[in-house]
């Protein structure tokens, strides 16, 4: 155990003060975030929303996002990713406040597209800020530490949601989201001053390379927002079969989710210091950890009984912490080639785009066909993200040639 725990503290060692702070704000911002778990299940519940109501809004939460990723990153190349982050987290904190007195149905898709838009400008700053922040050598361990933040305040923001809800109901959630990332955005203020931080990768192109040309970014992206499209349907469509299909309470829901926080916070540096020292490339970790989340939607296939809810949280989970991380540093390591904002966001937009179609295609889906013909058709998306990924690899490899 005293060696576990050794080895643990290890896989943190050699990253920049800088990258702990931004680890911490994110941890704040993060752990507040208790609404949109359980936003499905309000829209329903509370404001007595139809599922294909929620679908659309769900819709415009995708589109706030792309707006606000694009937004977001072509601030970060003209203004600098510190007033990006900044402004997003304090726009964020009024936003989330202000949502909860939003009860009508187009109110409500205009509400979530600004707090999107405005929540979603802070990711491609943040990339670009943790680029500058670490050494080349600790990339995808800081990305890791981010994930780890994000994950903790997850793991713990539904499991106190739950019980929020069960105590003084939904309304708390939305100021303590607000609250949060106030609080976010005035430690940012005191901590990651330009001023007083130090960058450790200055990266300067003379002649950068627009992401936009670039084919083989773009192939990557095609299989990220597949593959999100698949693991988005744990927060929107899979909460509701949790509650309809096994009579989960929204306790037990918010202890299920915070699950996958907790086995991430404990596993996920080791996993990926191992993988790093291995000859695994990038893209086929990527494409292992997608093969597994699809797994996780094929066992509720086969198998009817409540404890495969856990294992199949168990897969996702673990799928998640290999494809996100290597993904991420994947486009990271692209983006030196040109405007590391324009990449950055592109990379942010993939997901957001999943956002609009995972969500609602997802709800229409099992409104229309049911759980199990939707975890069907999840799963052959899964299958179509790893055939891009399969063909990624294969335009880097002749990428590679032509270079050398």
């Amino acid at each position: 155990m005293k060696k576990f725990y050794t080895n643990y503290i290890n896989t943190f060692r050699g990253l920049s003060k800088e990258v702990w702070w931004l680890a911490f704000i994110t941890l704040i911002n993060r752990a507040g975030t208790m609404v949109i778990p359980f936003l499905s299940l309000y829209l329903t519940k509370n404001l007595n929303f139809l599922l294909s109501d929620v679908g659309w809004i769900m819709s415009f939460f995708g589109l706030g996002s792309v707006a606000g990723s694009w937004i977001g990153g072509k601030l970060t190349d003209k203004i600098g990713s510190y007033r990006v982050m900044f402004f997003s987290l304090l726009g964020t904190g009024f936003s989330f406040v202000a949502l909860q007195f939003v009860t009508s149905f187009i109110g409500f898709c205009a509400g979530i597209f600004g707090l999107m838009l405005i929540a979603d400008a802070f990711r491609p700053a943040m990339y670009v800020a943790l680029n500058a922040y670490s050494k080349s050598e600790n990339k995808t361990r800081s990305v890791t530490l981010i994930r780890l933040a994000i994950n903790l305040g997850f793991s713990a923001g539904p499991a106190i949601g739950g019980i929020i809800i069960a105590t003084i109901g939904y309304k708390g959630l939305f100021w303590i989201d607000g609250i949060t990332c106030l609080s976010a955005g005035i430690l940012l203020l005191q901590v990651l001053n330009p001023k007083k931080s130090k960058v450790l990768d200055k990266l300067s192109v003379k002649n950068p390379v627009s992401a936009y040309s670039d084919s083989v970014f773009w192939i990557f992206l095609l299989a990220m927002m597949l593959f999100g499209a698949v693991f988005m349907q744990y927060f929107s469509t899979m909460p509701l079969y949790y509650k309809d299909v096994y009579f989960l309470s929204e306790q037990q829901i918010g202890l299920l989710l915070g699950m996958n926080g907790l086995v991430i916070f404990l596993l996920e540096m080791p996993l990926i210091k191992w993988l790093e020292d291995s000859k695994f490339s990038k893209v086929g970790l990527m494409l292992f950890g997608g093969i597994l989340i699809a797994i996780s939607f094929v066992v509720l296939l086969l198998f009817n009984w409540a404890g495969i809810l856990i294992i199949g949280m168990f897969l996702m989970t673990v799928g998640e912490m290999i494809a996100f991380p290597f993904s991420n540093a994947f486009a990271m390591e692209r983006a030196r080639k040109g405007n590391q904002g324009e990449y950055m966001a592109l990379y942010t937009i993939a997901f957001s785009f999943s956002h609009i179609f995972s969500h609602n295609s997802g709800l229409q889906l099992v409104s229309s066909l049911g759980f199990n013909t939707t975890w069907m058709i999840v799963t052959a998306v899964a299958a179509l993200s790893a055939f891009f990924m399969l063909l990624l690899l294969a335009m880097l490899k002749k990428e590679k040639q032509i270079l050398t």
